[in-house]
């Protein structure tokens, strides 16, 4: 219900997936065909258009990595963001404090995220470091974070398949709840079909067996172009 709260309630329209595992790498990319072929629907089960948002859009990836590249919009950024932390407490492959050093980036991320940093805390810092006061009141609005930024962290004890299954289970019970919520179908993609059909259109335009041309222009264009160029 979480989910429903912060993209009903508070206009959330994603959700980040940030596991520190290099063994749950593809979880994000598992999740988001969970979530979004299952939710993202825009008409109920009884036919009528829905009245609030539904599925939000799942993205994420391993934690450590994404800490040099999304996490800045995470804790800065203008979009309120919810974000799932998932660690284990045990590693498959330790080396020296490696472990320690991962967990601890972990818990600090999501720390980062509930906690900020406020305008006098950031001219503080400054401060300590001999700035002037005109560089402290230049660079110290660059360096606040709002906090209460929302996130869960789920703590496992080691990445195993009884414990994987459970985190996903978990995650499809929230899908289906959530679909109970909104009035709609998680077990339909009909969304993904139209693609499929189309697709077979546009191949055989490719191919030279149908001459016709494309419903639209902008569709018929690429076609030419594709075939005025591709060798093969």
């Amino acid at each position: 219900l979480l989910g429903v709260w912060y993209g009903n309630f508070w206009g959330a329209q994603s959700h980040a997936i940030l596991p520190y595992d290099h063994y749950l790498r593809n979880i994000t990319k598992h999740l988001q065909q969970l979530d979004m072929e299952s939710n993202g629907k825009s008409v109920r089960q009884d036919g009528t258009p829905v009245s609030t948002d539904t599925g939000p859009v799942i993205w994420g990836g391993v934690g450590c990595n994404g800490q040099h590249a999304y996490h800045q919009l995470l804790h800065q950024g203008s979009q309120l963001i919810p974000a799932d932390f998932i660690v284990p407490i045990v590693s498959f492959n330790p080396v020296a404090d490696h472990h320690q050093w991962l967990y601890a980036n972990c818990l600090s991320q999501s720390q980062a995220l509930m906690l900020g940093k406020t305008l006098p805390e950031a001219e503080a810092e400054l401060r300590e470091k001999g700035m002037s006061e005109d560089q402290v009141h230049k660079l110290a609005p660059h360096k606040v974070i709002p906090g209460n930024r929302p996130s869960n962290t789920l703590v496992v004890e080691r990445i195993s398949p009884r414990r994987l299954g459970a985190l996903v289970a978990m995650y499809e019970h929230k899908v289906f709840v959530q679909s109970v919520v909104w009035g709609i179908n998680a077990f339909d993609q009909w969304g993904v079909e139209l693609g499929k059909e189309l697709g077979k259109g546009v191949y055989n335009r490719l191919v030279g067996s149908d001459e016709t041309n494309a419903d639209d222009p902008s569709t018929q264009g690429l076609i030419s172009y594709f075939r005025g160029r591709h060798r093969g």
